[in-house]
């Protein structure tokens, strides 16, 4: 086996180095796209969170509903008992 001349070392180090930067480059911009992904997954969740709100704050409470046709049924079931 013969030693490796200093020039081929280096030519295989700078190989080596420029494919190291190919992969941190493409690690990169994959991770720059999941941010990018979570920031809009975020952004409509908030969205939704606002609208679920405005539902929630729009909705009549199913109690009072009950007790307005509870009332609305005693007072007609009492009107058709006097008539």
């Amino acid at each position: 086996m013969t030693d490796p001349s200093p020039s081929d070392v280096a030519l295989e180090l700078e190989r080596l180095r420029g494919v190291v930067e190919t992969g941190f480059a493409r690690l990169d911009g994959q991770l720059a796209l999941v941010v990018q992904r979570g920031e809009q997954v975020e952004a409509r969740l908030a969205d939704h969170e606002q609208r679920l709100d405005a539902l929630e704050r729009s909705r009549w409470p199913l109690p009072s509903v009950t007790v307005l046709v509870a009332v609305f049924s005693l007072s007609l079931t009492a009107w058709q008992l006097l008539h």
